[in-house]
């Protein structure tokens, strides 16, 4: 196991020599949310990181309440992933961040649990094609209960289950806490499971 961060424009300028003093070997960079909206970080981010020696993987926040949505969001990430000669060989995962932390599809009509399924399946198909590692993140609840999982081809699973001594569900990163702090900034905490 490995502990990272995961880092947006949420968290502003990231220490990076401070993240690698702290120990952690791998960042999760967000590239953007919904139809193309770039992460204001996104390329800081990856440059930071592996300018430290960091491993690094991505994920994409998505706002998709139509198959078309799901399509332009997964175009999106590996339009911007080859623009950043960020190759699968690069990364050691990219991620369809499937939740609902704003309230932005209650709000809009939350699709069925198998559209949303559909949404994650359409994006971890299009990373896989690309040969890239793909999964979907999502905590707990939506993995039992918004998702349908057992038809995503066996992808991968970032977990969100922070406050347990291990995580529940079997993934292959799990984000343990929301309280990550490293030079006074707050991040969230993951550990790459092996």
């Amino acid at each position: 196991m490995i502990k990272g961060i995961d880092v947006s424009h949420n968290n502003g300028k990231v220490d990076w020599d401070a993240v690698k003093r702290a120990g952690l070997t791998f960042a999760m960079i967000r590239v953007g949310y919904g139809k193309g909206n770039l992460d204001k970080q996104f390329y800081n981010n990856v440059h930071g990181a592996l300018s430290h020696g960091l491993k690094i993987g991505i994920y994409h926040y998505s706002y998709a309440l139509r198959t078309a949505d799901a399509e332009k969001e997964a175009d999106f990430v590996i339009r911007t992933l080859m623009d950043a000669g960020l190759s699968a060989k690069k990364v050691i995962g990219a991620y369809y961040d499937m939740e609902d932390a704003d309230g932005y599809k209650k709000k809009h009509g939350m699709p069925s649990r198998q559209a949303l399924t559909n949404f994650c399946s359409i994006a971890v198909n299009k990373f896989w094609k690309h040969g890239y590692v793909a999964g979907v993140y999502c905590n707990k609840d939506w993995y039992c209960n918004k998702l349908y999982f057992d038809q995503l081809g066996g992808c991968a699973l970032w977990l969100a289950e922070p406050g347990k001594s291990k995580p529940s569900i079997k993934c292959a990163i799990w984000q343990y806490s929301f309280k990550e702090i490293i030079a006074g900034k707050t991040f969230d905490g993951d550990i790459l499971m092996k």
